[in-house]
């Protein structure tokens, strides 16, 4: 490599270092990388202020800031804590079905929503739950975050890593439901039929009499009802627009901000609880990761270690997207899943350039960073939103409780997974 190559390897293993090291937050550590690869690529002439505007993908930044102010205006009416309750009503007291109700109304909001939101509006009511009903949270609240991890991969819109993968790959909402989403719900069904092996004894120990349910009113945590009804149709709407943006011509980050933009125009909120509705740390991270990934491709680096894999490609397209399934899946438990899917992207669009075929690696990239989700409580920002969101509680979700139960979940679908994207890419269905 040339020392352009060897300077922006040596700031983008710094940046993730400083992510990884925890005496900065990830979105500093990540900011400081950023100005240092501008500054390295002035120093060495593979860079510059003005190309950073065209490494940055706007289209993923646009959809994650739709998507968030249309979920914070609707987190706002209590929707999500009225569908948490109506779930556990649904048990009628029993524990079995109480934890496969909590985990699939997880799976399913997650679908749609990121996992962040989906956790900390479910945490908190099943906290309640529990107290109410007297039981242990921790195989709820793991039900629930593993779900949320997996249901997050069925779709485009799931989370954010597959949201950058289908900005990069140029993959619609309907390639996610026909290729990601039949291997997610197989690696979900198995999750939770080990973990309601795991916990057969508490789930099964006793139930709990259907009235002491009746406690909790769904109706009182509706804080607005007419506004919910609307933004339930408009978020209805954006899922359509997902559907046939490709026959629309529009980007789904574009459909997304309609869908925000035409919230705002009809319930009128203040800027304050707009702007309150985004993510800003999350988006100045991704920004500064596009910005060191982007210079760490223009220096030379990462084309030279595309042709190393696409060497590997050329001779196996299986063993190429199993090495990205599992290489970006464990990258993922130290870095979280977006660096992690950051550091992938360009890679396969370099084999791509090479000529290797990208589909297959795009769906074993989605599907290793997902099925990573459930292993560890920092392989994800919701993950690590659950273990706060217990800490100060009577029952504190430890991380080492969590990685007993993920890492053997994350073994069992992580070998399932590989099974099956060897079948889907031998049979062409991912090619």
């Amino acid at each position: 490599m040339s020392g352009a190559a060897l300077a922006a390897a040596g700031v983008f293993a710094l940046t993730y270092a400083l992510i990884l090291s925890g005496k900065l937050s990830p979105t500093l550590g990540a900011l400081l990388g950023a100005v240092a690869m501008v500054l390295a690529g002035v120093a060495f002439g593979f860079y510059s202020p003005h190309a950073v505007v065209e490494v940055i993908d706007v289209d993923t930044i646009w959809l994650l800031s739709g998507m968030m102010i249309i979920v914070g205006l609707l987190q706002r009416t209590g929707f999500f804590q009225y569908v948490a309750i109506k779930a556990a009503k649904w048990s009628r007291g029993n524990l079995v079905a109480l934890f496969l109700a909590l985990a699939l109304a997880s799976a399913v909001v997650s679908m749609f929503l990121d996992n962040v939101t989906t956790m900390l509006t479910f945490v908190p009511v099943t906290l309640s739950i529990a107290e109410v009903m007297g039981i242990s949270s921790a195989p709820l609240l793991l039900g629930e975050a593993i779900a949320a991890d997996l249901g997050g991969v069925f779709t485009l819109i799931g989370d954010p890593p597959n949201v950058i993968i289908g900005s990069a790959g140029r993959l619609t909402f309907n390639d996610f439901l026909t290729h990601t989403a039949p291997v997610a719900l197989v690696a979900l069904l198995a999750a939770l039929a080990f973990l309601l092996l795991r916990y057969r004894k508490v789930l099964r120990a006793s139930s709990v009499p259907a009235e002491i349910l009746q406690e909790l009113d769904e109706r009182k945590v509706l804080t607005d009802p007419k506004a919910m009804t609307r933004l339930l149709l408009i978020f209805a709407g954006v899922i359509l627009l997902f559907v046939v943006h490709a026959w629309l011509r529009l980007t789904p980050g574009l459909a997304a901000l309609c869908g925000a933009a035409l919230a705002i125009a009809v319930l009128r909120p203040s800027a304050e609880t707009v702007l309150g509705s985004i993510d800003w740390e999350l988006l100045v991270f991704l920004l500064s990761l596009f910005v060191v990934v982007g210079g760490l491709n223009r220096s030379g680096a990462l084309p030279f270690l595309a042709r190393q894999l696409g060497l590997l490609g050329q001779g196996s397209l299986i063993g190429l997207a199993l090495l990205f399934f599992w290489g970006a899946g464990i990258l993922s438990l130290f870095l979280s899943s977006v660096p992690a899917t950051v550091a992938f992207v360009p890679l396969v669009q370099e084999l791509r350039a090479l000529g290797v075929p990208a589909n297959p690696l795009w769906w074993a990239l989605a599907l290793g960073i997902g099925f990573a989700g459930p292993a560890t409580p920092f392989a994800t920002p919701a993950n690590l939103a659950v273990v706060n969101l217990t800490k100060h509680g009577p029952e504190p979700l430890h991380p080492r409780a969590w990685v007993a139960v993920g890492l053997p979940v994350y073994l069992l679908i992580g070998i399932l997974g590989s099974v099956l994207l060897w079948l889907a890419i031998r049979i062409g269905w991912f090619l």
